[in-house]
């Protein structure tokens, strides 16, 4: 198996909101909810960088297509790292995100280990974190 991630689905309860969240609040383009013709099939796709995409899928439909119960979510099951080029950017992606409904768990600060981050839930609880690492040469 090659190590390659080509989409990264986010378990919502509302997809109508969250969808909201990404499109509206951070931006970010989509085609929004589609497949709503099928039982479990209604989904909104974003596109990230080449050859990447978020999807949105409802913690229901999850369960059920993957033959899973479905069980309380977990903010600390894994974190998504955006990493930005400035510490700058760091600071204004949080506002959006703020100003957009997401919850800052930590505000931007210098890091221990050099960088700068901040972490936001979205209005499911996935767990973002907004970083500057000055070892990464990043474009904005």
């Amino acid at each position: 198996m090659q190590p390659r991630i080509t989409v990264l689905t986010l378990g919502v309860d509302d997809l109508e909101r969250a969808v909201k969240f990404y499109r509206d609040g951070l931006g970010w383009p989509t085609e929004g909810i589609i497949g709503t013709e099928f039982e479990h099939g209604a989904v909104a796709f974003f596109d990230l960088q080449a050859g990447v995409k978020l999807a949105l899928w409802k913690r229901a439909d999850i369960a059920h297509e993957a033959k899973i119960p479905l069980t309380a979510s977990s903010a600390t099951e894994m974190t998504i790292g955006h990493n930005v080029a400035s510490k700058e950017e760091v600071d204004r992606i949080m506002e959006l995100a703020a100003k957009a409904g997401a919850a800052i768990t930590d505000p931007p600060h210098d890091a221990f280990w050099g960088g700068y981050s901040g972490y936001f839930q979205d209005p499911d609880g996935h767990l973002w974190e907004i970083v500057w690492n000055p070892a990464w040469n990043l474009e904005s």
